[in-house]
């Protein structure tokens, strides 16, 4: 199981990998950190809504939880209930991140650019002082 702590120190380290990598011009890499880092704050804000002290990590873990096994940022937006919320009141950052899937880390992207990945890393900081 992973705590709110370890979730919310996690989310927040790979928002500052991904700022990392955006000034050595990885884009790929830190777009794709930004991301993982919202999944992480939306897997926290599951953790605060359901209030539970962490969430499952294992396989073992999710045996009784499969619907929260996703890394689908828009299942785990709908699980967080913060859904209205963000997609009313934060529009624009919702749609900086919401494309993002996991797979990505299997692709470079060539039409990435530092204005785009300032956009999601500000989208993703924004997300998670929200969540």
């Amino acid at each position: 199981m992973l705590s709110k702590t370890e979730l919310e120190e996690l989310a927040n380290s790979r928002l500052e990998d991904a700022k990392v990598l955006m000034r050595e011009s990885r884009f790929d890499a830190s777009v794709y950190l930004c991301g993982y880092a919202v999944e992480l704050g939306l897997k926290l804000r599951i953790c605060k809504t359901l209030d539970w002290d962490s969430f499952p990590s294992s396989a073992r873990e999710f045996e009784n939880y499969k619907s929260f096994k996703v890394h689908n940022l828009n299942v785990l937006l709908n699980l967080s209930g913060y859904e209205r919320k963000i997609k009313t009141e934060y529009v624009g950052e919702w749609s900086a991140v919401n494309s993002w899937n996991p797979e990505s880390r299997y692709t470079l992207t060539e039409n990435l650019t530092q204005d785009k990945v300032e956009e999601m890393i500000d989208a993703t900081t924004k997300l998670l002082e929200i969540l």
